[in-house]
């Protein structure tokens, strides 16, 4: 479950009432349909969450089916309320399993347009990073996902925040699909 806005109109990193070295921390796992069900609260919102399953059905066209995605960004925050503007995208972070064969650079070659970021932003909307799985634990990677867990756990003024983690797997993508119609804000996601 998605925990409510705290005080600043952020995700809390911890989940309220639980101790501080609880591990029901962020990043909070949740269904992808709970992510729509939580967030398409306006036209600008709907229409960076159908970037995002645009994105997702692509790397799912490019066999990429097992892994997850960090969720974070001002998308995440309730800047309508309190910076006045609405969110320009999300930023997503994708730990993704290659497909048995296939080299990271065969990959690339083949989709490169889920990996180009500046394509993906125009695209999609999302401010992406995708990031392979099952590489050996070495210092770099160590880095990596420290850098991300820091970079996302703080607002640019220093202030705690957390952020959501949803499954790879498409078939969270049908249930967000549903959710999204049966709100009636169902949009054509094949463009």
């Amino acid at each position: 479950m998605i925990p409510s806005w705290n005080m600043a109109g952020l995700l809390p990193p911890i989940r309220p009432g639980m101790p501080g070295h609880s591990p029901d921390r962020s990043p909070y796992s949740a269904i992808l349909a709970d992510v729509i069900d939580r967030f398409s609260t306006s036209p600008q919102l709907i229409d960076i969450l159908q970037g995002l399953l645009r994105l997702r059905a692509a790397f799912h066209a490019a066999g990429l089916v097992s892994g997850f995605q960090w969720v974070n960004g001002s998308f995440l925050e309730q800047v309508e309320a309190l910076e006045y503007r609405s969110p320009n995208d999300v930023d997503v972070v994708t730990y993704f399993d290659l497909p048995t064969g296939i080299s990271e650079a065969s990959l690339v070659a083949r989709a490169p347009g889920i990996f180009d970021h500046d394509v993906v932003k125009a695209t999609y909307q999302v401010d992406h990073y995708p990031a392979v799985l099952g590489k050996p634990t070495d210092a770099f990677q160590i880095r990596q996902i420290s850098y991300w867990y820091s970079m996302w756990s703080h607002r640019r003024d220093g202030v705690w925040k957390g952020f959501i983690q949803v499954s790879l797997d498409p078939t969270e993508d049908i249930l967000a699909l549903q959710t999204l119609a049966a709100k009636g804000q169902h949009h054509d996601l094949s463009n």
